[in-house]
């Protein structure tokens, strides 16, 4: 489907691309000065919308900055027009807690915020209330300190690529060529990166070792690799927080697990995505929903009290019935945390590559992804867990959010503070990217790593000290 607008002031041609986006998110938007099938005219005080020679004013609310007003009239008209309820409004900022938390610190209470989101996006008033308690979460655990600061290390292998992925992954059984190499240089940076850190006296709250799928590799990699992080970032430091984000069932091993208990591994991720088989193939998922209970009850086993599980909402051709079992089979498992994804549409990913060349992927109608949504935050409260952290991205299917819950006591830190960008995160391997966090100054410089791994093998010292620069700049 096309949609071709015709706007009479091209300032806002963003602002009005991302409203219109959140209804037909699967569709070609363009703006053009012939041939369209919608006008919309900004006016003073109003915004008149034409549509088959229908056209209908939308007063702009004097109170809103000219932009929030023009977009949430565009917002309230598809709204009209579609019949659709869209729990986020015209809000499309990645970040929806930083605004409760800043009123928040202004003294102002639960209501007024509520009423706010309200006005200002037309947010439905649960999740208005779900940035409140985020931010509440997020004001206790959020980094103050600029010589704290957390350590993230990429594996850039998977055992296969996701359909829906567009990260920094290759799949392993391609690759194999590559892995020793890539880990020498790993080794290189994290030992670079560790000296760094002893001589600017720096303390690192949370180590994340993620990718790609850090367990891709085989059983003596793994071991070696994490005692190489252990040995220059956990040891010699008091870190609070130490995960790895296991991912696949598939390439989790008793020995991988093993590993993880001795070098004092605090909280894991197996993710299922979904307990559907049927979708697990269509996705490019090696593993079953057997394979997920059986990996989930060994870490058990192997002493780990911390496990996340992460699932996605809006996968190709699920629908409420597929999320219901899902979540019946997370329930029984009882996991510590769990990470509701909604399903993005990435450019670089197989699955917008189908889109574009026709291959039908069925999406459910709004009211259905809605109780999708709700059972997922049913089976947060059955686990008795409550919302920490939550961020949303572009092309959402439902428009909807990224959500972490846990029970009390497990909420993963880091997340915060990636999330919300208050601390330095220096960052190691290929694709990942370094965040420098100026707290006084309220201002985030980044680094970034290139993704491909052999020109990451090429250019490793240059990425180091390009990185190290930038470290500088912060830790004279």
């Amino acid at each position: 489907m096309k949609i071709r607008i015709k706007l009479n002031n091209m300032q806002y041609r963003y602002d009005i691309y991302q409203i219109i986006n959140i209804f037909f998110s699967l569709s070609d938007i363009e703006f053009v000065e012939e041939d369209w099938n919608f006008s919309i005219e900004l006016t003073k005080g109003k915004v008149v919308i034409t549509h088959k020679e229908n056209s209908k004013e939308i007063a702009l609310n004097s109170k809103l900055p000219y932009k929030d007003g023009v977009k949430k009239a565009v917002f309230k008209y598809f709204s009209e027009e579609t019949g659709e309820e869209m729990p986020w409004g015209a809000l499309i900022g990645v970040k929806p807690s930083k605004i409760a938390l800043s009123l928040i610190n202004e003294g102002r209470d639960n209501e007024y915020i509520v009423n706010y989101f309200r006005e200002h996006y037309s947010t439905r008033k649960d999740k208005a209330e779900l940035c409140i308690n985020v931010a509440k979460v997020e004001e206790e655990l959020v980094n103050t300190d600029e010589e704290n600061i957390s350590i993230y290390i990429g594996m850039p292998f998977c055992p296969t690529r996701c359909l829906y992925c567009s990260f920094t992954s290759n799949p392993i059984e391609g690759c194999k060529s590559l892995v020793e190499p890539y880990l020498n240089s790993l080794y290189y940076e994290i030992d670079k990166t560790a000296d760094y850190i002893k001589e600017k006296n720096l303390n690192i709250q949370c180590v994340y070792f993620g990718g790609g799928t850090p367990t891709a590799v085989n059983d003596e990699q793994f071991e070696k690799v994490m005692e190489h992080i252990h040995n220059r970032f956990i040891a010699q430091n008091n870190v609070e927080e130490f995960t790895v984000e296991c991912g696949r069932p598939d390439s989790i091993t008793s020995s991988k697990l093993n590993s993880m208990k001795k070098y004092n591994v605090h909280r894991i991720s197996i993710n299922p995505q979904t307990m559907n088989d049927d979708t697990l193939k269509l996705i490019g998922r090696r593993h079953n929903v057997k394979d997920v209970i059986d990996k989930y009850i060994m870490a058990k086993e192997c002493g780990f009290k911390n496990i996340n599980m992460d699932i996605i909402v809006g996968l190709p051709g699920e629908g409420l019935s597929h999320v219901q079992r899902t979540c019946e089979e997370i329930l029984k498992l009882n996991p510590e945390s769990i990470t509701v994804h909604g399903m993005s549409i990435k450019r670089a990913s197989k699955l917008h590559e189908n889109i574009i060349n026709k291959v039908s992927f069925a999406t459910p109608e709004q009211s259905e992804l809605n109780l999708m949504y709700e059972k997922t935050v049913l089976l947060a409260k059955d686990l008795n867990m409550k919302p920490y952290y939550m961020y949303r991205q572009k092309n959402m299917v439902g428009n909807m959010e990224n959500i972490g819950y846990t029970i009390e006591g497990k909420e993963a830190v880091y997340n915060i503070q990636m999330i919300e960008e208050r601390q330095t995160i220096i960052a190691c391997g290929a694709g990942a990217v370094t965040k420098v966090v100026f707290l006084d100054e309220n201002r985030l410089e980044r680094h970034f790593n290139v993704k491909d791994v052999r020109e990451y093998l090429n250019r490793v010292d240059e990425m180091v000290q390009k990185k190290l620069n930038l470290l500088d700049t912060l830790y004279k």
